[in-house]
């Protein structure tokens, strides 16, 4: 195996097991801020309760996505060092703005609403809480606004072979960073919902502390439901703008080896035959893909061979076609499991609503295998997005086989892959350790337990 590959292989590894946290934190924290408010409007201790229980968690899930982000920015210097060469001045703002304000304004008020309480007023440590949330989301923006210029560079001039940014507002008001943020963002606070969500049918479950679950399973299947929506709709922003930026990648990612007719159907599934470059049969539904790409029951989409005939003339010879089957199924993963949780967020809050949830085990257990989803569905998303790029870097600009570091050999890269995933691997079982000691120890240390008697009692699950 060859340094480009193995280089490929380490930066998926990585960032893979990093964006497993970066949603969560983003969604946890928001659910704090909203338990802290609603402590400090209400003033009923439960609240305060809930705040610190999954607040364990977030701060769990934040380190670790810490730990993991930095090792991120170093491999643009160890291992991608001449595309860092070529982009360091449009990659350097917004990560430097993402370091010096997003990330020191969340470690701030995370100290703030950590030692402030007992000090400061109840609403200055939702205040606290809200300022994290908001730090987390402009965390997100420049990384996201970073990762929007790979797929649509704007705002540069190509000096001396070169990316230079000319014009900062363009770089921040990118088309592509317009429908990916929100898309991105959804995401995050499904991932917390589902996670909060799912530990509270485990707590069902197992009978424990029913009322504070209850509460805390009411917030997050109401946000499960709202991020779940606005991630159908957002996605489909983000692929229709795919039509007009990446028209490859919106190819790639139905299979589409020759032009669509009009009206242009979706391909539900298909046996993929890449070799030969066709599909040897799929399962299909009309006007699908006319009313994703258009909005419109009519309206026919552009096949690969014919983009790649379009590509040669514009960039010169290559092969312009990204791994098909990656991106054709890690698209249909995304959407199926970020329909399921719809669906599943919308039974349990039904449910639970007619006090019925308790009495039946299947949706309590499917619940609490709902925690893998959002997660299952944010990797196949980024997977898609960025294998759909491919062979692109930056997309028309600098390809990946350009941005190879040109002095790491491949004995090199295999430990320090080794040595990586080893770390990785040591600190998920850390990770599931403590969260699973932090939901078995329960919200109250064991003299309270007594104390805090749940408003639904054993009859709620006899019923």
């Amino acid at each position: 195996m060859d340094v480009l590959e193995l280089a490929r292989i380490q930066y998926a590894a990585t960032t893979i097991f990093h964006f497993f946290f970066v949603p969560l934190s983003i969604g946890l924290i928001f659910i704090v801020a909203i338990t802290e408010t609603l402590y400090a409007v209400k003033k009923q201790k439960i609240y305060l309760d809930m705040s610190l229980f999954w607040g364990k968690i977030f701060l769990l899930s934040f380190a670790i996505g810490v730990v993991t982000g930095i090792l991120q920015e170093f491999q643009f210097g160890m291992n991608w060092s001449e595309y860092s060469r070529f982009v360091g001045d449009v990659f350097g703002a917004p990560l430097a703005i993402e370091a010096l304000l997003a990330f020191f304004m969340e470690s701030t008020f995370i100290g703030v609403w950590l030692f402030g309480r007992n000090k400061l007023p109840k609403w200055a440590i939702a205040a606290s809480a809200w300022l994290v949330a908001i730090g987390t989301l402009l965390s997100a923006l420049w990384i996201l606004a970073a990762n929007s210029f790979m797929q649509e560079p704007v705002g540069i001039e190509i000096i001396n072979g070169k990316a230079v940014l000319t014009d900062f507002m363009a770089l921040i008001t990118n088309p592509q960073l317009l429908v990916e943020y929100p898309h991105t963002v959804f995401g995050a606070l499904a991932t917390g919902a589902f996670v909060v969500g799912g530990i509270s049918a485990f707590n069902f479950f197992k009978k424990r502390n029913i009322d504070f679950f209850a509460r805390s399973f009411k917030i997050a299947m109401i946000i499960g439901i709202i991020s779940g929506l606005g991630i159908a709709f957002s996605g489909h922003w983000q692929a229709q703008h795919l039509m007009e930026s990446q028209p490859m990648k919106m190819a790639a990612s139905e299979a589409l080896w020759e032009d669509s007719g009009d009206p242009a159907s979706w391909a539900v599934i298909a046996d993929l035959d890449v070799e030969n470059m066709t599909n040897n049969w799929s399962i299909e539904i009309p006007y699908a893909l006319s009313i994703l790409a258009y909005n419109s029951f009519s309206g026919s989409v552009e096949g690969m061979k014919t983009l790649q005939a379009a590509y040669e003339q514009l960039y010169g010879a290559g092969n312009y076609i990204p791994p098909v089957e990656t991106v054709f199924w890690s698209f249909r993963v995304m959407v199926v499991f970020g329909g399921l949780m719809i669906v599943i967020a919308a039974l349990g809050l039904f449910f639970e609503k007619r006090k019925s949830l308790y009495s039946k085990p299947w949706l309590l257990k499917t619940l609490i295998a709902s925690i893998a989803m959002p997660f299952i569905a944010n990797t196949a998303g980024w997977i898609m997005t960025e294998i759909g790029r491919q062979p692109w870097t930056v997309m028309g600009l600098y390809t990946t086989a350009q941005s190879v570091s040109p002095n790491v050999t491949a004995g090199q890269l295999l430990f320090s892959i080794i040595a990586f995933c080893g770390s990785y691997l040591i600190l998920a079982i850390v990770m599931i350790y403590m969260v699973t000691r932090v939901v078995k120890k329960g919200p109250y240390p064991p003299k309270e337990k007594e104390a805090n008697t749940d408003l639904l009692n054993k009859e709620a699950f006899e019923q």
